[in-house]
């Protein structure tokens, strides 16, 4: 996408010439005194910062990334450091979402709403792989802004943005969650700033559909569910998470109740909105009835009988009580609760994957009671799930022979790193406090 300057007006609340000069040769980043030094992005010079707010604050708003002007989001990685940047210099859907909320509380609204409108305008590029292309409505995993010549100007130069949608992507994987991430932060936008214009655009609103009737088209599953490949969300390797994973199916709880709040009540809509409702019963009886595991489930799971041929079996999915690992026994506290992390035909993932449950809590995915069992686990298991180090990502590691059959032997996610048992910070500490503090102050 080629940067239309006279659309800044529209985009970010001020027009380019109303701007300062801003050097952005490589992404849109060149340095923090050039690009904040206008608006609510002005930095307080080169002062040492005594508290780690606002050192923080110092690190984040220096990974803003600009275009045409504009601050459009933040970078995923900025470490001058390392002398392997591959993607880790572009803007991810995903990992921005933290930095937004954080924006968005901070009481600085434009670079969330310029984001949510210029990642909207790459949900209708073309994409291929090998003469394929997925259905419409995909958000791109990231972007990057790029300064290349302009064609018809000797020596002049225009700002572009480039996707990915993952088809530069290790691994080649779609990006499920980007569309859901997405619809969330624009309810969110609107809840904070109370600037209700974005989510009514036409615009906005038909990319909204278009990730609706996407998620929700039919096909050949039969549970309310989401189906996806491993690698379609946070985890973005390799790690057995294929089918229907807990992370996905809370974010599409979510997404689906942030739409509903915000689809137009149009003639055009009636179908979405009621396809939409019925979506939503299904999977939250699905993930409530079925995805959970405490210690009496524990025990009628051991009981279970196999092989039942029937319309009212009480072992649905064909569950071998031999597949029930030997850490859960010990892992398991009497007091608790979680829901795991996969199910499919013949196979329970047992393992405790911290966003999913997370957001769970946050969007009421899971019961109150549920809620209040899964924090109760936490605390229970603080050793195990934070120890010290920050949350978890997953728990337990993959190790040895399973490790390597499981992630393909990944050098990246060996045991008890990076998705692997490892940690994501900025998208599991913030998600912690907006579980736990609603759940009342015996979990404070």
């Amino acid at each position: 996408m080629r940067c239309k300057c006279q659309k800044a007006e529209s985009l970010g609340g001020e027009t380019a010439n109303e701007r300062s000069p801003v050097s952005l040769p490589v992404n849109g980043v060149d340095s923090a005194t050039n690009i904040f030094e206008r608006g609510s992005f002005a930095l307080k010079g080169n002062e040492e910062t005594q508290s780690i707010e606002e050192e923080a604050w110092d690190l984040l708003r220096a990974s803003v990334v600009c275009y045409c002007g504009n601050p459009i989001g933040t970078i995923a990685a900025n470490d001058e450091n390392s002398g392997s940047i591959l993607n880790y210099d572009q803007v991810f859907i995903r990992d921005f979402i933290p930095s937004g909320i954080a924006f968005l509380l901070k009481g600085e609204y434009d670079i969330v709403r310029n984001f949510i409108l210029y990642t909207l305008q790459l949900q209708s590029w073309e994409k291929t792989m090998d003469c394929y292309s997925p259905g419409q409505g995909l958000m791109p995993a990231s972007f990057k802004v790029r300064t290349v010549p302009l064609d018809s100007v000797d020596s002049a130069t225009e700002e572009i943005l480039d996707a990915d949608f993952g088809e530069a992507a290790i691994g080649r994987v779609a990006p499920v969650d980007s569309g859901l991430w997405w619809i969330i932060l624009l309810r969110a936008y609107g809840k904070c700033s109370g600037d209700l214009s974005v989510q009514e655009r036409v615009d906005v609103q038909t990319g909204m559909k278009m990730i609706l009737r996407l998620c929700l088209a039919d096909g050949f599953d039969m549970f309310p569910t989401l189906l996806v490949t491993d690698g379609s969300c946070m985890i973005d390797r390799r790690m057995g998470i294929h089918g229907h994973p807990l992370e996905i199916q809370a974010l599409f709880y979510s997404a689906l109740l942030c739409a509903r709040e915000m689809l137009a009540p149009e003639d055009g809509s009636a179908d979405l909105i009621r396809a939409l409702n019925n979506r939503l019963v299904a999977l939250s009886f699905h993930i409530r009835e079925y995805y959970w595991i405490d210690l009496k489930k524990l025990n009628e799971i051991y009981r279970y009988t196999t092989e039942e041929y029937s319309y009212d079996a009480v072992n649905k999915f064909n569950i071998y009580p031999d597949q029930i690992p030997p850490w859960l026994v010990e892992f398991m506290p009497s007091k608790g609760g979680y829901l795991i992390g996969n199910l499919q035909p013949a196979h329970m993932d047992f393992r405790f994957f911290t966003l999913g449950n997370l957001w769970s809590i946050a969007s009421s995915l899971a019961t109150l009671d549920q809620s209040h069992a899964i924090l109760d686990l936490i605390e229970a298991k603080w050793a195990e799930l934070v120890a010290e180090m920050p949350i978890k990502i997953c728990y337990p590691a993959l190790e040895g022979q399973e490790w390597r059959i499981i992630t393909g032997s990944d050098p990246k996610n060996t045991s008890w790193s990076y998705h692997n048992g490892g940690s994501w910070p900025t998208l599991l500490w913030q998600n912690f406090p907006e579980a736990a503090f609603p759940m009342g102050s015996e979990h404070d």
